[in-house]
């Protein structure tokens, strides 16, 4: 594995849990989506959130036994590339690098939403609280806290561990205080009394399963943070992976947690406080805050307004980090690699994804009504590519040791392959649908919905890209770089290296 320049043995096991659930944001992720899983799975809101989760912590045993031999930055661009050959690592890696520029221009168009709210609840302005709806005001504001963002993520790994600390605990204490006093006054609300059918999937149909699916992927989204960081971790080979599946089990039973609770305060209705009200459904806790919380309810505000905050600076590890990997291994521009002398950040990478991240939010901005609803159905498809490509990754490199043990049965065949299997289906089904206008905003370009335009239209884009570069310089893809390997390939190598030392 190549050097890269990062600060290494700077990230313990519990900073690189912090790290991987400040990139999920749950307060963010639950208001931008239990709109969405209340609107396709009705009752059966918490089966789809299981749902989401089985794939990820599945595969997320294909990250952690790849990281155990080969822990470096590019994580599945690397490990792809190494299984299946430059092309299809290419492309996992083009995917995951667009993905997460996606979800940072998402992440900064929520922390607008909610800093105009918090200030308006604030002041009691209501004119304040409405400016997220200007769309230069709210481009202006989403460009600036990109900026901050990228300053934050380019100053070090260290820094960020201890801010996030602060703001992952925050927004979790204050989840756990808003779902109690829901249960506590669902009686009240128009909600729902328990009951345990809620986790039966019985009566809930395969379309109404895969649009909601497609939305509880993307909420579990970012557990993989912990993996980038790898070279920056102790005991790089162990940590990042034990990391990684503490942090889908935790996002699980917050999850479970506020999703029932709000069920039980305000319902089903496609009206009022209802969470299929298509009105709030990429913003829940907007309307839900005060009703649960009273005058309390400006502290959800605080909650998703860190929350996105936060994500939107450790978002920028998993796409700057494969950004790294990739110029590192000569898939990408080799200015890509340049690393900060103090700071051991990789510094092109962070200002290319802020760049991007605005410019791409600036242009869906004016393009789609809802653009956060459209993003986040498009992001699903790419993850469900990604993760998965990984997942069979996995199983191919380690083929030859795969029926020697139990334990090589389970975590290096059985749990990737149903996690690969689980994210190719979500992803075949959801190509189908997406093409749709009506699956997502209704939005759409000659006809074509844009949620298909976005999630497949941007891999194809990188397709003509890795061509332009393989036309240029053919070294990766040639294998010289980065070559095609297996476990035994590797670890003869390895031994071989340590003989001639």
């Amino acid at each position: 594995m190549a050097d890269k320049g990062l600060k290494g043995d700077s990230v313990g096991l519990i900073g690189s849990t912090i790290l991987s659930i400040s990139s999920v944001a749950p307060a963010y992720a639950l208001t931008a989506t239990l709109g969405i899983l209340a609107a396709s799975a009705g009752v059966k809101m918490p089966v789809v959130i299981i749902a989401g989760f089985l794939p990820m912590f599945f595969a997320a045993y294909a990250y952690r036994e790849m990281n155990r031999v080969s822990p470096d930055c590019g994580t599945s661009f690397t490990w792809t590339t190494k299984a299946f050959g430059p092309v299809v690592g290419w492309l996992g890696g083009w995917t995951a690098i667009v993905a997460t520029v996606i979800v940072l221009s998402n992440l900064a168009g929520v922390a607008v939403q909610f800093f105009y709210q918090f200030f308006g609840e604030v002041f009691g302005s209501q004119l304040i609280a409405d400016l997220w709806l200007n769309k230069p005001v709210n481009v202006l504001t989403c460009l600036v806290f990109l900026f901050i963002a990228s300053y934050v993520a380019y100053r070090g790994v260290d820094a960020t561990e201890r801010v996030q600390i602060v703001l992952v605990s925050f927004q979790l204490i204050v989840l756990l205080i808003f779902a109690v006093a829901a249960i506590m006054q669902h009686e009240e609300g128009v909600g729902l009394d328990f009951s345990w059918d809620w986790f039966s999937p019985a009566g809930l149909t395969l379309s109404a399963f895969i649009a909601g699916l497609s939305g509880s992927i993307f909420a579990f989204w970012g557990w993989d943070t912990s993996l980038t960081v790898n070279e920056e971790s102790k005991d790089r080979e162990k940590i990042p992976g034990r990391a990684a599946i503490l942090t889908i089990v935790t996002i699980l039973l917050t999850y479970l947690l506020v999703g029932v609770a709000t069920q039980m305060y305000a319902g089903l209705g496609d009206t009022g406080l209802g969470l299929s009200n298509p009105d709030t459904a990429d913003n829940v806790f907007g309307v839900l805050a005060e009703p649960v919380l009273g005058n309390f309810g400006i502290v959800l505000f605080l909650a998703v307004l860190a929350s996105s905050a936060a994500s939107l600076i450790t978002t920028f590890f998993p796409t700057t980090r494969t950004m790294l990997g990739m110029s590192a291994y000569k898939a990408l521009p080799a200015k890509l690699q340049t690393i900060h002398p103090v700071y051991k950040t990789p510094t092109v990478a962070i200002w290319a994804a802020g760049i991007s991240a605005g410019a791409f939010y600036t242009i869906l901005t004016f393009l789609s009504e809802r653009v956060l609803l459209d993003t986040i159905y498009s992001i699903g498809i790419m993850i469900c590519f990604y993760y998965g490509l990984t997942a069979f990754a996995c199983i191919y490199y380690f083929r030859a040791q795969l029926f020697t043990s139990a334990f090589n049965f389970t975590f290096k065949f059985l749990f990737p392959l149903m996690g690969g299997l689980g994210l190719a289906f979500v992803f075949i089904i959801t190509l189908r649908d997406s093409a749709d206008p009506a699956y997502g905003s209704g939005a759409a370009i000659g006809g074509v919905g844009l949620v298909l335009i976005l999630g497949l239209g941007l891999i194809l884009v990188g397709a003509v890209y890795m061509a332009y570069l393989w036309a240029k310089d053919p070294a990766f893809f040639r294998g010289e770089t980065l070559p095609k390997t297996t476990a035994e390939t590797d670890t003869t190598a390895a031994v071989e290296f340590e003989d001639v030392n």
